[in-house]
């Protein structure tokens, strides 16, 4: 009896932990994106009766940190053990754009192969006619039936080549219908493994009914860099600085109608100061001056979410009149800024930037051209900004549009440590540059043992604009590294000199129409037994 016992206990047990797991879908609801990786937020809904039970959330990242994983339930409900995993069978993350162009090219994979076959069909005919042309054997063949012959063979012959010709031309088609949507496939899909993440939950439950889950993680497949559009209608006006995200994710799950958050933090980046430790000389090491850094593990997603005991403000920027900034809200933090931005967004897991529009800011700014004719010979128009702290502005290349028209690519690096933001807003053709050497006030000529030579430039400045402008000009004339090079500047039209980099600057007020004209002269006394490198 006891034994009897004992076995329907065992089944008992065996049927308990040998039952299939509950499955069901984790919706995502919200996602903060970070510079490096994004903390995603799911729900999940479903009935679980009482005692102990394996639940397979579908809709997960694919890749995750397992240290964030966080899961809320209500009371009486626990959670034994979390596990992520891997369905590599699961194809519901694909989009019906990827469906549709996958059937398609499976169909053409299909007739592509009908094709071959007939190629293959057609050419073994051709093999067998012109393996059994003897006609007749020992006994010959009279003349009718050789015409009859011959007349077989040749229309079989031509119907086969027209045949295999006309294959040929189907053939090149279908491969290139084949690789067309290989290639529109490629575009839908960056994912190659197609694969979706899973969380694998061992719970036990209290009590049968209704469950809602709360589930939050940390993964590396999603960041976001910012860009820009600088916008001036002319010298006169502010500027407009219009902030946006490219964002990119890889998650294996798509975004759909997603409430998103771009943070300017990045968490898997190290927090920890770094600390001296003593720097030792010894004899036959060889020992650099480096900083030793102390190595901690990274921080995790909840020292994000913790309060901070600093107060949190809003930023004072001036925003633009435009409806843009009632889409978004920007909370300027101790460490970082986040933009909660309220319109969803469908964001696809193909790795490929997906552009989020955050704000819109009109600054004034100080526009003024600049130039150095010795690199470059067409004069920059640059726009001076300040108090650009209270934008949140992190690196990014901007594009430049003046009076109306884009006019190129320019890099706004805000982590300058000067008070002024200088940008680049391109080149201005309607002001005319030309730095030549003046023949007659160039010479060289011997003094002894050294050679003398004098270097002369003249820089003409033209504003062919309906209006004045200013210009900061800059060039330069060569210093000396070595006691036997001695470098003596003769002349520079008046310039600010920096005796320590050789640099000349004038601050030039052009009147429109007008030209201004500017000459330096150096001259350089080195040995002349001596030969030095880029002299001129």
């Amino acid at each position: 009896m006891k034994a009897i016992s004992f076995f329907v206990s065992f089944l008992t047990v065996s049927g308990l932990y040998a039952q299939e797991p509950l499955v069901t879908s984790a919706h995502l609801l919200t996602a903060t994106v970070f510079s490096q990786g994004a903390e995603l937020n799911h729900a999940a809904s479903f009935n679980l009766p009482a005692g102990s039970q394996e639940i397979l959330l579908n809709g997960i990242a694919n890749t995750l940190d397992e240290n964030s994983i966080q899961i809320g339930g209500p009371a009486g409900f626990t959670i034994l053990s979390v596990r992520p995993v891997r369905n590599y069978l699961q194809i519901e993350n694909k989009s019906p754009e990827y469906k549709r162009v996958a059937d398609s090219l499976a169909k053409a994979n299909q007739a592509l192969e009908e094709i071959r076959n007939l190629q293959s069909a057609n050419e073994s005919i051709l093999a067998l006619l012109a393996k059994n042309q003897l006609i007749g054997g020992d006994h010959g063949t009279t003349v009718i039936e050789l015409s009859k012959m011959a007349d077989y063979y040749y229309n079989k012959h031509i119907s086969i080549k027209n045949t295999l010709s006309s294959l040929a031309l189907q053939k090149a088609r279908q491969e290139q219908q084949v690789a067309r949507l290989k290639k529109q496939l490629e575009e839908f899909n960056t994912d190659q493994q197609g694969t979706g993440g899973q969380l694998l939950l061992q719970v036990m439950n209290s009590k049968a009914g209704p469950i809602n889950l709360s589930v939050s993680y940390l993964t590396g497949a999603a960041s976001w860099s910012a860009y820009y559009d600088l916008r001036a209608e002319n010298a006169a006006s502010p500027l407009q600085i219009i902030y946006k995200a490219n964002l990119q994710q890889s998650t294996g799950i798509p975004w759909n109608k997603v409430k998103l958050t771009l943070s300017t933090s990045n968490p898997s980046q190290n927090g920890t100061a770094p600390l001296l430790n003593p720097w030792v000389l010894r004899f036959a090491e060889d020992y650099s001056n480096r900083l030793d850094e102390v190595v901690v593990v990274q921080n995790r997603i909840q020292g994000v979410k913790v309060e901070s005991n600093l107060p949190q403000r809003k930023t004072a920027a001036l925003p633009a009149p435009s409806t843009l900034n009632d889409h978004s809200t920007l909370t300027e933090n101790q460490l970082s800024a986040t933009f909660d931005i309220d319109i969803p967004y469908d964001i696809a897991s193909n790795g490929k930037p997906h552009s989020v529009a955050l704000k819109e800011y009109t600054q004034p700014a100080r526009f003024k051209y600049y130039a150095a004719p010795k690199i470059d010979g067409d004069a920059f128009l640059m726009a001076e900004v300040t108090d650009y702290e209270k934008l949140n502005l992190v690196p990014g290349e901007a594009n430049i549009i003046f009076e109306n028209m884009f006019v190129g690519k320019s890099f706004l690096n805000p982590y300058a440590t000067t008070d002024t933001l200088n940008l680049s807003l391109g080149r201005d053709k309607m002001i005319s540059i030309k730095r030549e050497r003046v023949t007659e006030q160039t010479s060289t000529q011997s003094i002894g043992s050294s050679k003398k030579q004098v270097f002369t430039y003249e820089i003409r400045v033209r504003n062919n604009k309906k209006q004045a402008i200013q210009l900061l000009l800059k060039d330069q004339y060569p210093l000396s590294s070595d006691k036997a090079i001695e470098v003596e500047l003769l002349e520079d039209s008046q310039a600010s000199k920096n005796s320590e980099t050789g640099v000349l600057t004038w601050q030039l007020d052009i009147p429109p129409g007008q030209t201004k004209t500017l000459r330096i002269s150096y001259s350089v006394k080195y040995p002349k037994n001596r030969n030095i490198d880029q002299l001129f």
